[in-house]
């Protein structure tokens, strides 16, 4: 979500988006994730998935299920799974085998490295105290009209180290602020009835979660006639947009990406929402009281977001698929937030104080469809350090998105939400060069202390990370913006430019990061990502160790 974080509180209520920020064994109900390319063969094939688990000594009680596969340009194979014991989902079970151009595995990634097992597969605990518990829980985080429709299921929880059986139930309702939405996901020991985990599956940039089921209009391969019409915005300038050709003129529906769709919903906090329309193909007139300038903004962002993940990244969309989420404006009134739903697969947007500053800027939009990437891949979890890694993988990617885009009256900075005045005062939301600067409380650095803070704020020493790798330390002016990073020992940091900080990010976020890696697990999979693009003897190896211990994490 590119909302603001609390001022104080419960950390773990911002759950920005791991794709809403689901656990990853969570996304087993809804089946494995698309593969990449190259993926297929064992996708389809069950013998070599079975055979692979027994090759790991696992149980016999335990099957994998592939939910992603990335293949290097030299053979290399790099197969993320998610686990079940007893046909239950395993949370915390995830793992990736890398495999030579030979077949043979080289190294296998956990996201927890306990033997799954459970005494017992029969709870003490009945589902329904489970979901009363669950249920709870949500008003202890300040859930108002707290629900759930569906009963728990049964889980195992191996998060922690040690695998227990447990219930998983996500309740329903509304955040403290009275507007966001709120999907809280509640883990409940099945003997004991104990809390283990509760995790917010609405993520916002600024620090609000929230989160609405619906999605609206635009099916991937729609068989409408694409157009191409123009837009005033409010933070972009006047910009090519695709559309669709409809009974009432032109929809804003892009055939060309997916069919991302944009949805106005009428400054409503729920339903679906209605796909906007126009008679000429000329949309929004650069103001926010035009209707339409948001649809532009977020319509625009949406399509740079595209092209940046297929045309730098070489993926497909964000479950590389080929399917575009739907954009969706004008939510409430005057709301600061914007917020990534895994579940609706939707990116929401307020329109900000006085409804003066809707939260449409490019990068935001990149930060919110960067969640779901995050989701389909990696799948970090929403608290705690890897939820810090979450967080900035989406401001790393919303950062890159804007430099990507080329846009003159928007121009490449490393400054988010810089245009959205969500402060009131001319502040950007979050400064890469020295995430400090935001006087929220930031890190600039790790320590054992992070993991404690809200992720939108323990985000920083990735952010941080990120700009020294690119940029390099000390003073200097980019872009017509000028920035001082420090490095928390003095040292000097040259940067290896932003486009190879982007692909070693990218790389470790699909090849390497699991469900619960921390910064210094974020450090190995980098420094290996480094490897595998550039070599282990390179100077780009040699940069992402140098930027890890200016950011006090150290091998």
């Amino acid at each position: 979500m590119f909302s603001l974080p609390p001022t104080g509180g419960r950390a773990r209520r911002l759950a920005l988006t791991s794709g809403a920020v689901v656990l990853t064994g969570s996304l087993l109900a809804a089946g494995a994730a698309t593969a990449s390319a190259g993926a297929a063969p064992e996708r389809q094939a069950g013998a070599t998935v079975a055979a692979t688990a027994q090759a790991l000594g696992l149980d016999a009680k335990e099957q994998l299920v592939v939910k992603d596969t990335v293949k290097d340009a030299d053979g290399t194979v790099h197969t993320r799974y998610e686990r079940t014991y007893a046909g239950l989902p395993v949370l915390g079970g995830d793992l990736i085998v890398h495999r030579g151009a030979d077949g043979a595995v080289q190294e296998v990634t956990k996201a927890v490295e306990t033997t799954i097992k459970v005494a017992s597969l029969t709870p003490k605990l009945t589902p329904t105290a489970a979901k009363s518990a669950a249920v709870k829980a949500a008003k202890a985080a300040k859930t108002t009209g707290a629900t759930t429709g569906e009963a728990p299921r049964k889980v195992v929880w191996a998060v922690d180290g040690k695998p227990v059986l447990a219930y998983e139930t996500v309740v329903s309702g509304t955040q403290e602020d009275g507007v966001t939405p709120s999907l809280l996901r509640v883990v409940t020991d099945a003997d004991t009835g104990k809390k283990l985990y509760e995790q917010q599956l609405i993520n916002d940039i600024a620090g609000g979660i929230s989160a609405e089921g619906g999605s609206a209009a635009g099916k991937p391969g729609s068989p409408q006639a694409g157009a191409v019409g123009t837009g005033a915005s409010q933070y972009s300038g006047t910009v090519s947009l695709n559309s669709t050709t409809s009974s009432k003129g032109f929809s804003l529906v892009d055939s060309v990406r997916g069919g991302s769709s944009t949805v106005d919903l009428q400054h409503r906090t729920g339903g679906k929402g209605v796909v906007f329309t126009d008679a000429d193909n000329v949309w929004g007139d650069g103001t926010p009281g035009h209707n339409q300038t948001a649809a532009v903004e977020a319509a625009y962002g949406a399509a740079q977001t595209w092209d940046f993940y297929k045309n730098v990244l070489n993926r497909n969309g964000i479950k590389n698929d080929g399917r575009a989420p739907v954009s969706r404006v004008h939510y409430g009134n005057a709301y600061q937030n914007a917020y990534w739903d895994d579940q609706a697969f939707a990116i929401t947007y307020g329109d900000g104080a006085n409804n003066q500053h809707p939260l449409t800027q490019l990068d935001v939009a990149g930060h919110e469809f960067s969640h779901g990437v995050t989701s389909a891949t990696a799948g970090l979890q929403y608290s705690g350090e890897s939820g810090g890694l979450n967080e900035a993988t989406s401001d790393i990617f919303g950062t890159a998105v804007e430099w990507n885009a080329n846009n003159p009256q928007d121009k490449g900075d490393y400054l988010l939400g810089e245009k959205i005045d969500i402060f009131g005062n001319g502040k950007p939301l979050r400064y890469q060069d020295r995430p400090s600067k935001d006087g929220r409380g930031s890190a600039d650095y790790w320590s054992a202390a992070v993991g404690n803070l809200d992720v939108h704020y323990s985000s920083g020493v990735a952010n941080h990370f990120f700009y020294l790798l690119a940029e390099g330390s000390g003073a200097k002016d980019i872009n017509g913006v000028h920035y001082d990073s420090p490095t928390v020992d003095g040292s000097t940091v040259t940067g290896i430019g932003r486009d190879k900080a982007v692909q070693i990010w990218y790389k470790a976020l699909t090849s390497y990061f699991t469900s619960t890696t921390d910064y210094h697990g974020a450090r190995e999979g980098t420094l290996k990502a480094a490897a595998d693009l550039y070599g282990a003897n390179s100077a780009e190896v040699d940069a992402v160790d140098a930027a890890w211990t200016a950011v006090n994490v150290q091998g």
